[in-house]
């Protein structure tokens, strides 16, 4: 049969195609189109006239090795959308270096049918090793080559110029074709505009937020002089909190530290590709994070002002607990960026009791409790930033670590191991929360707690999972539940039971915290807000896992379009999803916050490494 069809012009491409429509299936909601005949075709054919051009021998292992190259990129292209649910460049795929810290989570969504993409390649190898006469082909036409050449760079072209000003990155991608989109990115060096940092101010910040002024601060300096410990809960989404399963909490220590202090409901995730690492981040500084890469990589070589030392200005020891290696996400420039006096990392915890990416939650915070407890006695304030890791994708935790039954219809499901997984992360939350007030560091510390980010990944789920989201939520589970996560503020004497309703991000922690503790930002640009004054009204840019240009204000979340005009909106509350109040003003206003950040963070100077 090889023989017969004995022209690689059609044979490959044909395959290729074949590949393509399978990953258009996945990767866009309108599955594939007879777009592919204007976008991917013609990509491809470029490929081959690239191979007859120039190469004179060995034809087919080129034609193979290009089929092997474009499988991969497509394998790669299926297994990040369905984990983070964002079509990957070659900003993200040249990160493979960091595949091999999160393999599991990479390999549990893996689906065996994905294998079949290579299938051809195992096929055509075999038939060209044991059958030398399928290694002969016919010559083709230079002629004809110049001219498929010529009219299929022409309609790359037609799909590539009209849409590269579309905002949505998967409609780009859609519009683009996936071939083209993947070269467009790799080929243009676009930069955004770059403000003078002189002309970034808080107050234009501020009237881009639609700020109002506040004369006296509610609880300014209501905490002065107490430790700060800060709690980075992984994937903790806010759907867990109060959450009942068949009578069982899945986050019971939660459930009572969000009824006894102030909890904020509608508090919203702003990471981009550096995820866990960039909550530390936003935290740290109240920047947002950059449009490509995470901000440890763009970021860590900056002296980047930060609370660690607005603390230190204040006499505080500032330090960092993480069970991973500080290598991983270059965490260890973040940390020098934002100036810790010291952390502690896997070998610290030396994988004590360890699964998944070093020592379990309960060892993180029993060392950590004893460090804390030794400066407590030394009679000198802390800041120690906690981020846990028990709960981390994909969820299957050690069966010795099990604190709850699942019911039957949860077992063996994403969305089941995932709050088995949060309840554990929960359990030994309550470890830490009674250590720290047997060893009386607890009524002398304001402890905030945040999720750094989603936990289950919308495009993953199979359809058993969205069946049990619908049944938690009383709807669909949508992106306006993906990127709610919670957020906890306790401090005893100052903190009382209330839930507090006004919208907040990440960004808007920092700000919070100083007004707690009483340090002044009046030198300080930042683009988050005090939560605490700023009730009214709130604005929060997001990027990388929302398309670029999508925001969230206090009534719905925007989803931006090929621009603002086409975009979608999901109502916060409920269910709807009809308009509510977002506008092309609020478009603007978010973009242009994300330049300034952008501008800023850019322009300040690298770091001074100490000879």
């Amino acid at each position: 049969m090889l023989e017969r069809l004995n022209h690689r012009f059609l044979i490959f491409p044909l395959i290729i195609v074949i590949k393509i429509y399978v990953a258009w299936m996945i990767l866009f909601e309108t599955g594939p189109s007879a777009r592919i005949l204007m976008t991917e075709i013609p990509a491809i054919l470029i490929t081959c006239c690239v191979i007859e051009y120039v190469v004179k021998k060995h034809k087919l292992a080129w034609y193979l090795a290009v089929d092997f190259v474009i499988t991969i990129l497509f394998f790669a292209l299926v297994l990040y959308y369905k984990h983070f649910g964002v079509i990957a460049t070659y900003h993200v795929l040249g990160q493979a270096k960091q595949v091999g810290a999160v393999k599991k989570s990479i390999f549990s969504v893996i689906e065996p049918q994905y294998l079949l993409f290579f299938l051809d390649i195992v096929v055509m190898g075999f038939l060209s090793f044991f059958r030398p006469k399928s290694r002969s082909w016919r010559p083709i036409s230079l002629k004809l080559v110049t001219s498929v050449a010529c009219f299929s760079i022409l309609l790359c072209a037609i799909s590539v110029i009209p849409n590269r000003s579309s905002f949505n990155e998967n409609v780009k991608a859609s519009k683009m074709g996936i071939l083209n989109y993947e070269m467009y990115n790799l080929l243009s060096h676009k930069k955004e505009e770059m403000i003078s940092a002189d002309l970034i101010t808080q107050p234009v910040i501020e009237e881009l937020k639609n700020k109002t002024a506040v004369d006296q601060p509610n609880l300014q300096g209501a905490a002065k002089g107490k430790n700060l410990i800060i709690i980075q809960m992984e994937s903790m989404q806010n759907f867990l909190i109060g959450l009942n399963i068949d009578g069982q909490e899945i986050t019971p220590n939660l459930n009572k530290l969000a009824q006894s202090s102030y909890y904020f409901p509608k508090f919203y995730q702003q990471i981009g590709q550096g995820n866990t690492s960039d909550a530390e981040f936003i935290i740290n500084t109240s920047y947002y994070v950059p449009p490509e890469g995470a901000a440890t990589q763009v970021y860590g070589k900056k002296d980047l002002p930060s609370l660690p030392k607005l603390l230190k200005d204040q006499g505080y020891t500032t330090m960092n607990f993480h069970t991973n290696e500080v290598s991983f996400w270059n965490r260890d420039d973040l940390y020098k960026a934002i100036g810790y006096d010291r952390y502690y990392d896997k070998s610290y915890f030396q994988d004590e009791d360890a699964f998944f990416y070093g020592s379990s939650d309960e060892v993180l915070y029993r060392k950590t409790a004893e460090e804390l407890a030794a400066f407590q006695s030394q009679d000198q304030p802390f800041y120690a930033h906690v981020i846990s890791m028990s709960s981390h994708n994909p969820f299957t935790i050690p069966e010795e670590k099990y604190k709850m039954v699942l019911p039957e219809r949860y077992e063996g499901t994403f969305v089941g191991d995932y709050m088995r997984a949060e309840n554990y992360a929960d359990y030994a939350l309550g470890l830490f929360i009674e250590d720290l007030k047997q060893r009386g560091i607890w009524d002398n510390s304001v402890v905030v707690l945040y999720g750094d980010h989603r936990g289950l990944p919308l495009f993953s789920l199979k359809d058993e999972d969205k069946a049990l989201m619908i049944e938690v939520l009383g709807h669909e589970y949508a992106e306006k539940e993906l990127i709610n996560i919670p957020l906890i503020i306790a401090a005893e004497g100052v903190t009382t039971p209330m839930v507090l309703t006004q919208l907040g991000g990440q960004v808007d922690v920092l700000p919070t915290v100083a007004n707690l503790l009483g340090v002044p930002l009046n030198d300080y640009v930042h683009f988050g807000q005090d939560l605490l004054n700023q009730t009214t009204y709130n604005l929060l840019p997001q990027r990388y896992y929302l398309p670029t240009g999508s925001f969230v204000n206090s009534e719905e979340l925007f989803m931006s379009g090929k621009g603002f005009e086409d975009g979608n909106y999901y109502t916060l509350a409920g269910n709807a999803n009809e308009h509510q109040s977002a506008t092309e003003d609020e478009f603007n206003r978010a973009l242009k916050l994300l330049q300034l950040s952008d501008s800023y963070v850019s322009q300040l100077p690298d770091r001074v490494e100490p000879y």
